[in-house]
């Protein structure tokens, strides 16, 4: 744009800025609207028809999964991505494995609550979304935990022989997923949550392609400007836990477990207290934090 164009524009362009203000001041503080979140009606139910989307162009995963530690200690809130998403050695983990080898039941308990937590992250196609249906047929990220994880691998890979594999990322011979949640002691439950039968999201390629276009990178999440150093995090650690710097960097053991890091079967982490769903905790403490 040339200064003669800025020139001729700046009228519309003050009018773009003040509508853009307008969003920005009625948003959600925090609020990233590029994430879609399910809601939940008056019964305390939730529905809605989601599509797995395929992955990025120029990327090979239609998946994110990142570990990140959300705790409370005497000098504030620990909420930081986990270097074990790269594989790599965290204060927090080494930690961790110390109090659980310590002999200590009470260490044990203390490493529990401090544990890494995990999410993934995928783009998602929205078919039907009764409490917001200005959702529908829009392009959003989604964060999920282990449990609807589960179901996507259970539909990938089956476990008995009568069972047809299904491509639940695919365009044309993946499936919907009709996301059914119940409240239950607290929590949000998934369990009655299922793909639909396999069909294209649409006979217009053209259309599907234009979808494809709109999806969001999935690597930026594991992006290595998304992690802290080791010094940085075990500076921080320290001061949340108003300790001088004592755990050196120890060998990559996972918190408490005799599985390697980068081989550790997923696990939905428990919290200390009661939050509204699996896959939100961090967003939870997050918002503890900031109060």
């Amino acid at each position: 744009m040339t200064f003669a164009d800025l020139k001729r524009k700046s009228q519309t362009n003050f009018q773009f800025l003040q509508k853009e203000l307008e969003k920005s001041s009625n948003a959600k503080a925090g609020a990233d609207e590029r994430f879609w979140r399910p809601e939940l009606d008056a019964t305390g139910n939730g529905y809605a028809v989601i599509r797995f989307l395929p992955a990025p162009d120029g990327e090979s995963l239609p998946w994110a999964k990142l570990y990140a530690h959300a705790f409370q200690g005497p000098g504030g809130w620990y909420i930081e991505n986990s270097l074990t998403t790269l594989g790599n050695n965290d204060p927090v983990s080494a930690a961790n494995n110390q109090l659980w080898n310590s002999g200590v039941e009470s260490d044990k308990d203390i490493a529990r609550q401090r544990k890494r937590k995990l999410s993934y992250y995928s783009n998602i196609y929205v078919v039907s979304d009764p409490k917001h249906p200005e959702n529908e047929g829009k392009v959003f990220l989604y964060k999920y935990g282990k449990k609807i994880h589960d179901k996507i691998l259970a539909a990938m890979q089956p476990e008995f022989q009568d069972e047809t594999p299904i491509n639940v990322f695919d365009f044309w011979e993946g499936a919907n997923f009709k996301l059914k949640i119940k409240t239950v002691a607290g929590f949000w439950n998934y369990d009655s949550s299922e793909f639909a039968a396999p069909a294209a999201l649409s006979t217009d390629d053209e259309e599907m392609e234009s979808i494809w276009k709109k999806a969001y990178s999935l690597e930026a999440f594991t992006a290595p400007d998304q992690f802290k150093s080791y010094e940085a995090l075990q500076q921080r650690l320290n001061t949340v836990l108003n300790t001088a710097p004592a755990v050196q960097q120890a060998q990559a053991e996972e918190e408490y477990e005799p599985t390697p890091v980068v081989e550790r079967v997923d696990r939905v982490p428990s919290t200390p207290t009661s939050t509204p769903e699996e896959e939100d905790a961090l967003s939870y403490f997050q918002k503890l934090a900031e109060e």
